[in-house]
């Protein structure tokens, strides 16, 4: 298993650093969050050199995402599992950069990780309140109404 370097604040918002083996970023992504820690970086060890994610070009307007967000919790509703809506709802994108986005999101939560992780990828679609509502829709098993409160939020 790879070994990786982190830097991230604890909940009382003290600088943690150190050394963690895990099968992949996302699953230590995700055990410094249950322990309360916020990841500001996460480099596995022998390759410091980070490829940079690709950056999503243009702009997600707030319709765009209402709408997705409306489409994603009637998808939800009806029982269709998350990487299935995902995948669904990136190919029905007009905003190829959204698209590109929703694919990440995909990726990530095929590779194990929570959706909201997934979704603080890209923090400048989906923000922080986002990321924080849909995680207490997984949390409490409630995200299809979550889901439909935020796209009325955001309308």
């Amino acid at each position: 298993m790879p070994q990786f370097d982190y830097r991230g604040t604890s909940r009382t918002g003290e600088s943690v650093t150190g050394t963690r083996t895990a099968p992949n970023r996302d699953a230590l992504d995700a055990v410094l969050r249950r322990e309360q820690i916020t990841p500001t970086r996460i480099v596995e060890k022998g390759k410091e050199i980070a490829i940079p994610k690709p950056k999503v070009t243009g702009k997600v307007t707030p319709k765009e995402l209402a709408i997705f967000t409306r489409q994603f919790s009637v998808m939800i509703d009806a029982g269709l599992p998350l990487v299935q809506c995902l995948e669904i709802l990136s190919g029905q994108q007009e905003n190829k950069g959204f698209a590109r986005c929703l694919v990440d999101v995909r990726s990530s939560v095929e590779a194990g990780s929570t959706l909201a992780n997934g979704l603080r990828l890209y923090p400048k679609i989906f923000d922080t309140l986002y990321a924080n509502m849909v995680e207490a829709g997984e949390t409490g098993g409630i995200l299809d109404t979550i889901l439909q409160r935020l796209s009325g939020y955001i309308e």
